[in-house]
């Protein structure tokens, strides 16, 4: 039971991270499935003030993504797989799991720039047809689920096994 949860949880952030790069969308079952095994882990746990406190940082995670989504800065997938996150890492791991989601957000960003520079180049060397200005005009999105995912799995692994 030590390692069943943490696990999981990788596995489906690695199936919303490989979501979101094809399809730039998160779906619901997801962050669902996190928020379940979060539930878990808080009751095996036993902390009924960490458990108040986990609960806490994750609607206040939710409640700023909502702000930000409203504001078309990040996408609702991306807000309810950071709140289902935050809820199964625990409020302790907030910081390092905030910090960790920017850095890894940073290299998608410019992973994803890079690539839309140099791909296009590749495209015109090979006859490629060059793209519409329609096409040009399309505004970018950036799959921040894989940073998402990738900062959880990180804390996943830095975090003691839950005792049981």
């Amino acid at each position: 039971m030590l390692y069943v949860i943490p696990a999981a949880a990788a596995g489906v952030f690695a199936v919303a991270a490989v979501g979101d790069i094809r399809r730039r969308r998160i779906p619901n079952v997801l962050p669902m499935a996190l928020v379940a095994l979060g539930v878990v882990r808080l009751s095996l746990e036993a902390h009924p003030a960490a458990a108040l406190y986990t609960i806490t940082a994750a609607a206040a995670v939710f409640g700023g993504g909502i702000l930000l989504f409203w504001r078309g800065l990040i996408g609702g997938g991306d807000v309810k797989l950071t709140a289902a996150a935050v809820l199964l890492l625990g409020y302790h791991a907030l910081p390092g799991f905030l910090l960790a989601m920017s850095f890894c957000g940073l290299a998608v960003t410019l992973t994803m720039l890079i690539a839309a520079r140099v791909l296009p180049r590749f495209a015109v060397a090979a006859s490629a047809p060059t793209p519409t200005p329609a096409d040009a005009s399309a505004r970018p999105t950036i799959p921040y689920g894989v940073a998402i995912a990738a900062a959880g799995i990180l804390i996943l692994l830095l975090q003691p096994p839950i005792p049981g």
